[in-house]
């Protein structure tokens, strides 16, 4: 699994947002957890933009596992990609608590060289799957710039993409195709069978 936050601009104010800085504009965070293939499972309760991805970290990632629990899949034993920015002393305890295995970079920033922490780099190089992730969700214009006010209704839209990209990544690329031929043929059939009796009801059905 990877796991990363992200920041949203905040088109139309509402709850949960604050100016953030390097982004210089006001901006709402969220941590994004997505499987190996890159389809997002859950995410954290939406945060004020002048939050960092630690913040609050210990409660933020009890609510994601808490979804995957409440779906019944098991978070035990699980390897769990993070990047530099969740290098601190309380993501990897909140981690042994779930009897997750954290990979995560380590922030020079820290210092500590030679410490004996785990770390995976090959397995850490797979993590480009999550900011691909990031980019599918960016692709739907209510995620991609917040305009809703609330945030449950914000938190809402982000699980309807993730049931979205589900389902496109499970339903074949061919067979969609397939699929649309037969529909446009069923039109055709139907505008033939009802053009020499009805021709303005037909254009008003297709």
């Amino acid at each position: 699994m990877d796991l990363d936050g992200s920041h949203t601009s905040a088109i139309k104010g509402g709850e949960q947002v604050e100016y953030q800085a390097r982004k210089r504009r006001k901006t709402t965070n969220a941590l994004y957890l997505s499987e190996r293939q890159g389809l997002p499972l859950a995410m954290s309760e939406p945060l004020a933009g002048n939050h960092n991805d630690l913040y609050d970290i210990e409660v933020q990632f009890e609510v994601v596992t808490g979804t995957l629990k409440d779906a019944d899949l098991s978070v035990e034993g699980l390897f769990l990609n993070a990047d530099a920015g969740f290098d601190s002393k309380d993501f990897p305890q909140a981690c042994a608590q779930e009897q997750i295995n954290a990979n995560i970079c380590f922030n020079r920033r820290n210092g500590d060289r030679d410490r004996d922490d785990y770390f995976d780099k090959e397995l850490y190089d797979q993590r480009y799957v999550i900011e691909r992730t990031n980019a599918w969700m960016d692709s739907f214009r209510s995620l991609l710039n917040r305009f809703d006010t609330t945030v449950a209704s914000w938190t809402g839209f982000n699980y309807l993409a993730f049931i979205v990209l589900a389902l496109k990544k499970f339903k074949p690329f061919k067979k969609k195709k397939k699929f649309k031929r037969r529909v446009h043929k069923v039109k055709l059939v139907l505008m033939r069978k009802f053009e020499s009796s009805n021709k303005f009801s037909c254009s008003l059905i297709f």
